[in-house]
């Protein structure tokens, strides 16, 4: 009787099953990703390349202003945020409308388009993947919201937050 070829159970670096070429990089984050409409999350995605494009001032505020325009948010709530030179931290809270997935690719797509437009440059400002946490009940807002917002502090690029131009939190 010949044998039955097995199948390999290998693992990556100790990390769990190796995923098929096409599931590896970005659409592995994807993977098992859901949306709770009315749950909070929060949302961690870079620029391409880590590239410091909100150094510029007037490409920040571009950005800025998208994070709380209420036609991209829609029922969206956006409890805080905070934009640093090469990626932004978004706390925020999907109405009925959008999945969280549908939410950031909105704020991306158009920060992106506004920024570009101010450095007179074409191309992705984004990267495709971004990182999401939901929170679960019992965690404070109100003390994520501040990890948040003094994210520039702790990177030393100000001293204060309120001495930072790019951030807002529901509260204030």
């Amino acid at each position: 009787m010949p044998a039955k070829k097995m199948t390999s159970n290998r693992t990556h670096r100790g990390h769990g099953p190796l995923l098929p070429e096409n599931k590896q990089g970005h659409s592995a984050l994807r993977r098992g990703r859901t949306s709770i409409p009315h749950h909070v999350y929060l949302v961690t995605t870079a620029t391409v390349q880590r590239r410091p494009f909100f150094l510029n001032f007037q490409a920040g505020c571009a950005a800025a202003r998208c994070f709380e325009d209420k036609a991209i948010l829609d029922d969206t709530k956006m409890v805080a945020w905070v934009l640093m030179p090469d990626h932004a931290h978004w706390l925020v809270q999907p109405g009925d409308r959008y999945t969280l997935t549908e939410i950031v690719n909105r704020l991306k797509s158009a920060s992106a388009r506004h920024a570009n437009r101010v450095m007179e440059r074409e191309g992705a400002l984004w990267q495709k993947a971004f990182h999401d946490r939901a929170l679960r009940a019992e965690e404070d807002l109100r003390q994520i919201a501040r990890y948040i917002v003094t994210n520039p502090v702790r990177a030393g690029l100000v001293y204060q937050v309120q001495e930072y131009p790019f951030w807002n939190a529901m509260w204030l």
